[in-house]
């Protein structure tokens, strides 16, 4: 087990779309906004991990024609999510009102997410758990996912309202703010490559 809570650790605090994205929410339109954003993203990490756990995930993504629109997708809305969060405290009008991410959002990217799938399989899949039934094992990883997922969420949301916080000029807020997008759109390169 000590093995497993190991991974999951190191699986989940890499920067991927969801803990860099929240970074950058925290960071564009600060606390309330951040918390709604993580609850939608723990929704969305269920979710999947039960589309994993069931293997309705397997089925979707071994059509090919299917995969490729889902990947197209998933560019698409981290794309747009990066956008917004490079221009949020940017002087540009119409970018700046845009309202901040939500709970809907936050499910939509982890749907999406491929390091959601690729993580949530290899730790279902692997790491078995000696004397358990297979229920059993499924239930505690679970229990245990999602008891390391939460503060780590919240951390990068903190580092995120924290930088928000400090009494820097406009200009580094937008640097800081173009920065993370720029993260997150490496990460989809990245996650394009392996593809």
């Amino acid at each position: 087990m000590g093995v497993f809570l190991t991974a999951v650790f190191f699986l989940l605090i890499t920067p991927g779309p969801g803990v860099l994205s929240t970074a950058g929410v925290g960071s564009s339109f600060g606390a309330s906004p951040g918390y709604r954003y993580v609850a939608g993203l723990f929704i969305g990490t269920n979710l999947v991990a039960l589309a994993v756990v069931t293997g309705l995930a397997g089925l979707v993504l071994a059509q090919p024609a299917l995969r490729t629109i889902l990947m197209y997708a998933s560019i698409a809305y981290l794309c747009y999510l990066a956008f917004r969060i490079a221009f949020a405290g940017s002087k540009i009008r119409f970018i700046q009102s845009a309202k901040p991410p939500g709970i809907r959002d936050a499910v939509l990217l982890q749907a999406i997410n491929p390091k959601a799938y690729v993580v949530n399989t290899a730790l279902f899949t692997g790491f078995p758990f000696a004397g358990m039934a297979l229920w059993q094992e499924t239930t505690w990883k679970f229990l245990l996912m999602n008891l390391i997922w939460v503060p780590i969420h919240l951390l990068w949301l903190a580092a995120g309202i924290g930088l928000q916080k400090l009494d820097l000029p406009d200009h580094w807020h937008r640097a800081i703010n173009i920065v993370m997008a720029l993260s997150l759109l490496m990460v989809i390169l990245l996650a394009i490559k392996m593809a």
